[in-house]
């Protein structure tokens, strides 16, 4: 409570020893020991004074609810870690599907992302400096193309 270690008892032994007197102390420590008994008879007196105001004013009664209400958040609570550590496929088809409607998955596999880009992309076309003068028609000279 005061956090008073052996230490700091045995300088405050020395100091009584000095300030009263070796005949004195024996007087001195049996009259602290009496205080000490009568504060801790008191503290206990309202203690008891204080339960039974709350008993009275039905708070044991709450106290009973509330401990039943905590329990059953705590089943709940553990039951909901319970159901998100499960993997998310298998909670859907528990919930949702049933095996028997489950499709296979397809054969192929899916493209990756560089196949993908490798389609999409334009493939490099050899500037005008590198493409090979090909010869124009007669149609397009009389366009005028």
């Amino acid at each position: 409570m005061f956090d008073i270690g052996w230490g700091e008892l045995f300088l405050i032994g020395v100091v009584a020893l000095i300030v009263v007197g070796p005949k004195d102390l024996p007087a001195l420590f049996r009259t602290l020991g009496n205080f000490t008994g009568k504060a801790r008879a008191m503290a206990r007196d309202f203690q008891r004074s204080l339960e039974q105001a709350a008993n009275e004013a039905g708070m044991s009664e709450m106290q009973k609810s509330l401990k039943s209400l905590d329990q059953s958040l705590n089943a709940a609570t553990d039951s909901a870690r319970k159901f998100a550590r499960q993997p998310v496929r298998t909670a859907l088809e528990e919930t949702v599907m049933k095996p028997a409607e489950t499709k296979p998955a397809p054969e192929t596999q899916p493209e990756t992302k560089a196949e993908t880009k490798a389609e999409t992309q334009p493939s490099p076309s050899p500037g005008p400096e590198l493409a090979p003068a090909a010869p124009a028609s007669d149609e397009e000279h009389a366009s005028g193309r």
